[in-house]
């Protein structure tokens, strides 16, 4: 084949720095509009993102250019310094070391998508560790308790 032709869809979840509430109303939008252009500046294109005071949700097509570790380094990179700067002006802005990361079907987008859309209804019932749990638990993936916050 000459040519690559990819196309890798993935949920991301990230909280800020001890799960601290950095991330107010009023600024989420722009902090998502800002965070969108840092995934379409690394060919990797958001197609959802949302979240509440202290984390956020992304559905995102992956770079077949690009490793996902370098793309969550550059997205939380300049977010952090776009919070401080211009977002909350809030110099002890952080977002936490790690990150949590599921492929998504094609088929499942829709639901993924909407699914990031409501979190603010969603956080009504339920925590961001809570949450974190179910997702690792619905994707099979490994953990131990102790190193999942920090």
């Amino acid at each position: 084949m000459p040519q690559s032709l990819v196309k890798n869809l993935l949920h991301l979840v990230f909280s800020t720095k001890h799960r601290e509430l950095w991330i107010p109303p009023t600024v989420r939008e722009r902090l998502y509009a800002y965070q969108a252009g840092i995934f379409k500046e690394w060919d990797s294109p958001a197609l959802a993102i949302g979240g509440v005071e202290d984390h956020v949700h992304v559905l995102f097509a992956l770079s077949k250019n690009h490793p996902l570790t370098k793309i969550v380094e550059e997205v939380k990179k300049g977010s952090s310094k776009w919070m401080k700067r211009e977002g909350t002006l809030n110099a002890d802005f952080y977002w936490q070391n790690g990150y949590a990361a599921f492929s998504v079907s094609q088929s499942s987008a829709g639901a993924v998508k909407r699914y990031i859309e409501i979190q603010e209804q969603h956080h009504r019932k339920m925590t961001l560790q809570d949450e974190l749990r179910a997702l690792l638990k619905r994707h099979q993936v490994a953990f131990d308790e102790q190193y999942l916050w920090d």
